[in-house]
């Protein structure tokens, strides 16, 4: 409908309506002047009808708009204004039940568009066009602000269910979850029963991001990396929390190792056996690396490492005698027999039996799967750290403890690193399973940095399984490829759709990885403006374009990374460092001003020793003073009394 004709339709119903509003001060003996209140109604559904079809949206837009209207004229012909003597005046309820039922049928209709899939869609894409394809304010606030995470209080932290309303809101928000980023005023916060993912290249922010979540950690932590600047960064920080562990193996940076850890410590339960066997074989396996019958050997070298370490557990041996029977089986054969008959599991009995008869050539190919998982005892540090000792788990939990794990580049000792972050994590689970909720309280944090290098633990499968018993795990790699070379192709994969978190940071090159980042943050539309001879803009055009491009993530500032989170469209957010924090600096400066406290303090008690020492001085003096006045004072009074006495007499 053009506005020309709009204008008459409003012209004519005005007239309609102001003709029949004037007909109820006629006389009442004109035949019209009964009929006034269906004049003024005419003219009001005829304008309403200009309206609707004026209004170029859903038709039933239109049709809850006509049922509002006849509601309205049913509503208006049974009031007062209007005289019982009107014609048809008493079926005014009929035009309001009739008029409700349209309403009601096109708000039924309209809903049930809006909560569908093209409803939904639509929606999305209405967003994505307001928003350029990112994180609305109300986005963020209702998936990953303090509020969203404190509705699930009860379920992550059970300990808080005895807690009244308002006792439960001062506690804060880091005992349920861990603050990620910030997004201009409004902070990223991930709960603890979630994974969390960065990738990013060498020195953009990442180790000091991963800092950031030892020291908000409410519970345990273990702590992994190739440096000693997170326990620099983090130690003095987490002592007022609970006791610090070191376990070093390679010796990085001369720190020696407060703890050790035997992987036979336990050995004696067949389960315990097979499973630190797996760890320390998984510390040196590649499978995105290595294919063929790969995975079959490593299959029987578990079984035969398994049988051996079990062996040896019941025996009383250490895990030389494991790598001699390992380089010798021939050798070996009669004390494993021996060893081996103790067993209550007749499985591993047999296992070590088919690895003594083997082959020489099938024995040999077991025996070189073997063999690099016990490279670890060639080191003198590494094997000093895996001396007699079983770490308490259930003590590191309790005291809120951390326990930070050092390994170098190499795969040397990442098989005992992975083996004691294994017993870690299967004995806290353990303890999770024995808890009415099944959740640990307070959480255990394992902070994996450079994970793929150094303890590369079967992520693949933990992080689908360990948030649920409140274990958090926040991991560190370079790129998908590291992940992909660690865990293969299948486990990489798994580990990317594990984490509710994914944080990308800028320094890659990888024009794969930047094209898989950039497709996850989706698309927007972009408007293209057309311009003329005159450089005036003659029309708009619209393209489709990713919400960022691969060259927008690659070239990301330090400390700024692309977070796609669970629920919620992407965000560009500030990372904070932790070496920024205040409880950081504060340390800091303590550590800083230590020497010079000690020195002034020094400084003062011989100062006050000085005064003390004079003082003493001074009264020694007035004693000796006082006592040469008293005995010239005695011979004074003899002298006087000699004088008297004797010339009387």
């Amino acid at each position: 409908m053009r506005a020309r004709d709009v204008q008459n339709v409003v012209f004519f119903s005005g007239g309609l309506g102001l003709f029949g509003w004037l007909l109820q001060f006629a006389p009442h003996e004109l035949p019209l002047t009964r009929w006034w209140p269906w004049l003024v109604a005419t003219a009001a559904a005829v304008l309403l009808a200009a309206v609707i079809v004026a209004i170029r949206r859903h038709p039933l837009v239109r049709l809850w708009l006509f049922g509002a209207g006849v509601v309205c004229a049913g509503v208006w012909l049974g009031s007062s204004p209007v005289p019982s003597t009107t014609p048809g005046e008493q079926y005014w309820p009929w035009l309001v039940a009739a008029g409700g039922v349209v309403v009601v049928a096109a708000t039924g209709f309209g809903a049930h568009r809006h909560i569908g899939s093209a409803g939904t869609v639509t929606r999305w894409s209405n967003r994505s066009r307001r928003n350029r394809g990112v994180a609305s304010v109300f986005q963020i606030w209702r998936t990953s602000s303090p509020h969203a995470v404190r509705k699930k209080a009860t379920q992550l932290r059970p300990s808080v269910r005895e807690l009244g309303f308002w006792q439960r809101l001062r506690v804060s928000t880091k005992e349920y979850a861990t603050p990620l980023a910030w997004v201009g005023l409004q902070r990223i916060w991930s709960p603890i029963e979630d994974v969390t993912l960065r990738i990013g290249g060498p020195r953009t922010g990442k180790t000091g991001e991963l800092g950031g979540r030892v020291i908000d950690a409410p519970g345990a932590v273990i702590a992994t990396s190739t440096r000693t600047d997170l326990i620099e960064l983090t130690g003095p920080v987490r002592a007022r929390k609970g006791p610090l562990h070191v376990f070093n193996p390679s010796g990085v940076g001369d720190l020696g190792s407060t703890i050790t850890f035997d992987p036979l410590a336990g050995c004696e339960d067949p389960k315990t056996a097979t499973t630190r066997a797996a760890d320390l074989l998984s510390g040196v396996s590649a499978p995105g690396r290595d294919g063929g019958d790969r995975e079959f050997w490593e299959g029987q070298a578990r079984r035969a490492l398994a049988a051996l370490m079990h062996a040896a557990a019941l025996g009383g041996r250490t895990m030389r005698d494991v790598l001699e029977w390992v380089a010798d089986p021939e050798r070996a054969e009669k004390d494993v027999s021996r060893f081996i008959r103790r067993s209550p599991e007749t499985a591993l009995e047999s296992d070590a039996s088919q690895f003594l008869r083997m082959t020489d050539k099938t024995r040999s190919s077991v025996c070189s799967t073997i063999m690099p998982a016990l490279g670890w005892l060639s080191d003198a540090t590494a094997a000093a750290a895996a001396q007699d000792g079983e770490f308490d788990v259930a003590q590191l939990l309790a005291e809120r403890g951390t326990v930070y794990m050092l390994g170098a580049e190499d795969a040397q000792t990442a098989p005992l690193v992975t083996a004691l972050t294994g017993h870690i994590a299967r004995e806290a689970r353990r303890i999770a399973g024995r808890q009415p909720s099944g959740r640990l309280d307070p959480p255990l944090t394992m902070a994996l940095d450079e994970a793929a290098l150094i303890c590369p633990i079967p992520l693949d499968n933990w992080t689908a399984d360990m948030g649920g018993r409140n274990v958090t795990i926040h991991i560190a790699a370079q790129s998908r490829a590291q992940l992909r070379q660690r865990w293969g192709d299948t486990g990489a994969a798994a580990i990317l759709n594990n984490a509710a978190t994914l944080m990308i940071f800028g320094g890659s090159r990888d024009q794969d990885d930047l094209q898989a980042y950039s497709t996850l943050t989706g698309e927007r539309d972009e408007n293209v403006p057309t311009f003329g001879d005159d450089w005036s803009v003659t029309q708009h055009s619209v393209r489709r374009v990713p919400v960022l491009t691969p060259a927008q993530i690659a070239q990301l500032k330090a400390g700024r990374a692309v977070i796609i989170r669970r629920g919620m469209p992407p965000v560009v957010g500030r990372v904070p460092m932790a070496w920024k924090r205040r409880e950081v600096k504060a340390a800091r400066r303590a550590e800083r001003w230590a020497p010079r406290v000690e020195r002034w303090q020094q400084t003062f008690e011989t100062a006050l020793d000085w005064v003390a020492e004079k003082l003493a001085d001074a009264d020694e003096r007035y004693e000796q003073r006082q006592a040469e006045r008293a005995r010239r004072r005695a011979q004074r009074q003899a002298q006087h009394a000699d004088d008297t006495y004797g010339g009387g007499r």
